[in-house]
């Protein structure tokens, strides 16, 4: 009886701990957060969506020695970039290429206001923050354009399937 009763408290045990294990692989875990706190649950997520205009601007200060002026400068024109992009991801009426298209235009232009803000040598480091942010960019670019070789030459055309 002892032993009868010995099993089936073990098998009772070992169908709960198999239960839990198999719920605790269901639940996936959280993505992990790469250097940057939570977004507030009402803003849009996804690239060129990770910092709003105030932490740009810190960026684009700290790297580039910006002088009051220039923030005063810039700052509009980075809430004007992202009301831009905001409205852009949630207009789901134009083809995600066309998308990509528009918010290549909007990224260009707001990049050329800043330079125009620019001393010389800003620009140049500005150019370098922009190359390093091309080279990070999964698939090496704009609208998933392969990555440049690196001896500088033009890329080959890829195949078309």
């Amino acid at each position: 009886m002892k032993t009868r009763l010995l099993t089936l408290a073990l098998g009772s045990l070992l169908t709960v701990g198999g239960t839990c294990a198999a719920l605790a692989q269901d639940t996936p875990p959280p993505p992990p957060d790469q250097n940057q706190a939570a977004p507030p649950t009402d803003a849009p997520r996804g690239r060129g969506m990770r910092m709003d205009p105030d932490r740009q601007l810190q960026r684009l200060t700290r790297e580039l020695n910006l002088t009051s002026d220039q923030q005063d400068k810039i700052k509009p024109l980075l809430v004007e970039r992202q009301q831009k992009m905001q409205a852009l991801m949630q207009d789901q009426s134009a083809a995600p290429e066309d998308r990509r298209t528009q918010a290549h235009t909007i990224m260009e232009g707001t990049n050329n206001s800043i330079k125009a803000v620019l001393n010389d040598d800003q620009k140049q480091k500005f150019e370098s923050m922009q190359e390093r942010m091309r080279r990070n960019r999964p698939m090496g670019g704009p609208a998933g354009a392969p990555p440049p070789p690196p001896d500088g030459s033009a890329p080959q055309p890829q195949p078309q399937n």
